[in-house]
């Protein structure tokens, strides 16, 4: 084995740099011309498949009466898209509700911010750096004057902004000695105009925004508009009739129906196992029948999407459906057998009729249920008030009912659909002692996402690679396009790959902490993986960008950072600059490659073959042909980070490169995700546009940091007063973050009074039209359609009790009867 000595691959001198410029260009259009591939070869199967999979990629609009009021879209090959690009606000508004509203809104605020900055980038910031262009220069080499002619290569600057991390004390006094001042005086200047751009736009839009479901809710008198979720009821006050005289006292209003909540899980979990063994009633039935698929998906869906609009608690099949399944055909076989084990420590087994044993467990359960109904449970200190007007419910939640503390406390109460019933007879410690635990399981997890990511962020550095693997690493750099694959490609496949599966961990974990809502629920997962991409995915992975990916290295990076705060601020201001050809690439790579596949839906198009494997019985095809589901905590996080990663390297010297292509990330991902929330999948309006307050909280920590790193580079030029001068800015930033909570938190909460009644943005229903068919049949009006009768009780005390869903009836199973009494 021949001796590698990894210093040979990387030099002072500027044959090394122009080298490592190369290289960093080849790894660019190597992304692009992946990227683009991927991205035009997913977009034309969109377009061919669009028009044939309308059951697919036209769910929504076929089954949401809201959405059937959008314009059609022709079924040519581009003709769909001026048509869905000339969709207002207010058809977005009206149709998908203010969840999506709120989104797609982020969208064109970050548009126009990407279009002012991209701006001052090409014309201001780079011509500045190509005029002095060898400031950016490691120390040693000559220092550029204004006659001397610019290096083009600078389009691709890639050079250190900071120099050699060796002997900084000498490298600032070079510095500082030979450049003009101008130069790092447009740093201090951009830093202010765009964190002031950002402010700017966060508050404008707010406004608009606050305009908008002011009027949207104010308009509005439903069930849940006019209903308080009332927790810390006392035990002398956890009755229906106390609750009722206590609110009416308050002289606010008058009560229309209290529903207290009780300890309903004795019913709850039957209904869950009711459930089960009617699967495995219907799963024996399809074996015993013959069931085979034979019919057109199309149908299929068809009846799917037809019974999810009529109301959740009826039966699944009515007589008639029964006799009239046509996409199965009928072959009799042998009644299926099934293996109960019962005795001591069910050490004992027999084989018995599958079909007459699930029967009997039903019919048992059934009796069950029944009586459960008629009993009187445990009350738990939490109910959902209903007030006689919207006036009434705004005073009580905006408003301290009770002067003892943790006691009778008012919030607004989501949508009864919206409810999840199982987590409202848990007890406040339960729920305290649930988000701890998760809030623990999040640190240790972040400790492993970091140990995960610090070799992930060697690849990106060729001498990482060559400090583990030295034959590997000379064989790269003989094949620039392989290393340009290894470097470039690898880490940001794996990144991307991190932030589709990692959200699923989080959405388990935020379904374990007890919320009451689903609405909670999506805000705290937007939350944790906006922690996660930003803390371990950009932060940690900029510290150790390029640093070796042995341990050693990260400890003694770790040391350093707890041993000086100043070390933090220099190895982010060594990291962003080295970095930035690693962000371009991540964000082409979203941009251009990975968006189309969204378009395309290709998680549930690859999923679709191996989920058809294992369905069997009806309601497992049901099931089958359900549009994917839109979550604003899968898809939200990743898009602001990348806002965040903008807005960072916004004045840094690749800020051209990477506003370009952010501002083509934006404007294709609000055309897709446009059409994804209008026509493709279904989502639920849960939070009433409450995101928008995270959306502003992660947009103020991007600023921060965006400021703690242009402090830091000044700093390391030696430009110690310019450094100080942004000291002001943090401070305004933090102020500014005070007063926006302040100000605008309340009305992204609660609706004022002087709003009741106001005028519906979207104009008034027309003659003969329900709200529930002008607006969303899962939004804030869902409660009052005569059709759906949803109101503030737990689903498992008056849902009907479903029968065993057939394509027909199955025949009578009398002869086993006996001995499946038997053996239940």
């Amino acid at each position: 084995m021949g001796d590698y000595n990894c210093s040979l691959l990387s030099t002072g001198d500027k044959n090394s740099l122009s080298n490592q410029h190369r290289q960093d260009q080849t790894a660019l259009y190597t992304q692009l011309v992946i990227s683009i591939a991927l991205g035009a070869g997913a977009f034309f199967t969109f377009c061919i498949l669009r028009p044939r999979w309308t059951g697919l990629y036209a769910a929504r609009k076929r089954q949401k009466n809201a959405a059937s009021k959008l314009p059609q879209l022709p079924d040519t090959f581009l003709g769909w898209i001026p048509v869905l690009y000339s969709i207002s606000e207010e058809q977005v508004l009206a149709s998908a509700g203010l969840d999506a509203y709120v989104f797609l809104s982020f969208f064109k605020m970050a548009i126009k911010f990407l279009t002012v900055t991209f701006f001052f980038a090409l014309v201001v910031i780079l011509p500045v750096n190509i005029h002095y262009m060898d400031y950016s220069f490691p120390p040693g080499h000559a220092v550029a004057t204004s006659n001397q002619s610019p290096n083009p290569n600078l389009l691709f600057p890639l050079d250190s902004f900071l120099g050699s991390q060796t002997d900084m004390a000498t490298t600032a006094q070079e510095i500082s000695k030979s450049h003009p001042s101008s130069i790092l005086w447009m740093y201090v200047v951009f830093t202010y105009l765009f964190s002031a751009l950002a402010m700017y736009l966060l508050i404008t839009t707010t406004q608009k925004i606050i305009k908008i479901r002011q009027e949207y809710l104010g308009s509005q008198t439903t069930v849940t508009d006019r209903t308080i979720r009332l927790s810390g009821i006392p035990p002398d006050l956890r009755d229906e009739e106390k609750i009722t005289e206590t609110i009416e006292n308050l002289q606010i209003g008058k009560v229309e129906s209290v529903i207290l909540c009780r300890d309903w899980k004795e019913l709850d979990d039957m209904i869950a196992q009711r459930l089960t063994f009617l699967r495995k009633l219907e799963e024996a039935w399809t074996v015993h029948l013959g069931y085979s698929r034979v019919g057109s998906t199309q149908a299929s869906r068809e009846r799917a999407q037809s019974r999810a609009a009529v109301r959740e608690d009826a039966p699944l099949l009515d007589d008639s459906e029964l006799h009239e399944q046509s996409h199965v055909a009928v072959y009799g076989q042998d009644r299926p057998k099934t293996r109960i084990w019962y005795g001591f420590l069910g050490l004992q087994s027999r084989t018995v009729d599958a079909i007459d044993y699930f029967e009997e467990r039903l019919r048992r359960l059934d009796e069950k249920i029944t009586t459960a109904r008629k009993k009187t449970f445990t009350p738990m200190p939490l109910a959902f008030v209903t007030l006689d007007s919207v006036a009434a419910c705004q005073m009580a939640v905006q408003a301290t009912v009770d002067p003892k503390p943790m006691q009778l406390l008012a919030n607004p109460a989501p949508a009864p659909s919206d409810v999840i019933w199982q987590n409202t007879y848990l007890s406040r410690s339960s729920r305290i002692t649930r988000a701890w635990s998760v809030t623990l399981i999040i640190l240790i997890l972040t400790v492993f996402w970091t140990a995960l990511l610090v070799p992930i962020a060697g690849l990106v550095s060729i001498k990482s690679i060559c400090s583990v693997w030295p034959q590997l690493a000379f064989a790269l750099e003989s094949n620039p396009i392989s290393q340009s694959l290894v470097a470039t490609g690898l880490p940001t496949a794996l990144i991307s790959l991190l932030t589709v599966l990692v959200p699923f961990l989080y959405y388990w974990l935020s379904t374990q902490q007890g919320m009451l809502s689903q609405g909670e629920v999506e805000m705290s997962l937007i939350s944790k993986n906006f922690f996660f991409t930003f803390f371990n995915l950009f932060l940690l992975f900029t510290i150790f960008g390029t640093a070796s990916i042995t341990f050693a290295k990260v400890n003694d990076t770790l040391a350093g950072a707890s041993k000086d705060a100043s070390e933090i601020a220099r190895k982010l201001a060594t990291s962003l600059q080295d970095l930035d050809y690693f962000y371009i690439n991540l964000i082409i790579l979203q941009a251009l490659g990975l968006f189309p596949f969204r378009l395309l839906e290709f998680g549930s198009v690859a999923l679709y073959p191996i989920t058809l494997i294992g369905a069997k019985t009806p309601r497992d095809y049901a099931e089958l042909v359900q549009p994917p589901v839109f979550s604003y905590g899968f898809y939200l996080p990743q898009t602001l980070l990348i806002f965040v990663i903008c807005v960072v390297y916004s004045v840094l010297q690749s800020s051209w490169l990477i506003l370009f292509f952010g501002l083509v990330y934006f404007l294709i991902g609000s055309f897709i995700y446009k059409y994804q929330l209008l026509y493709a999948m279904d989502h639920r309006q849960h939070s009433t546009g409450q995101a928008w307050l995270i959306i502003c909280n992660c947009v103020v920590v991007g600023l921060l940091f965006f400021e703690i790193a242009m402090a830091g580079l000044l700093a390391l030029r030696a430009a110690f007063y310019r450094s100080i001068l942004i000291i002001p800015l943090l401070a305004g930033t933090i102020w500014f973050n005070i007063f926006f909570r302040r100000t605008y938190d309340p009305l992204m909460k609660f609706i004022a009074l002087r709003s009741l009644d106001s005028k519906p943005p979207f104009g008034n229903a027309a003659p003969g039209e329900s709200r529930y068919e002008r607006e969303t049949d899962h939004g804030r009006a869902v409660d009052e359609d005569d059709e759906t009768g949803l109101r503030y009780i737990n689903p498992s005390l008056v849902i009907p009790l479903e029968e065993v869903w057939l394509a027909k009836n199955r025949a009578n199973g009398t002869d086993h009867r006996d001995e499946a009494v038997e053996d239940v």
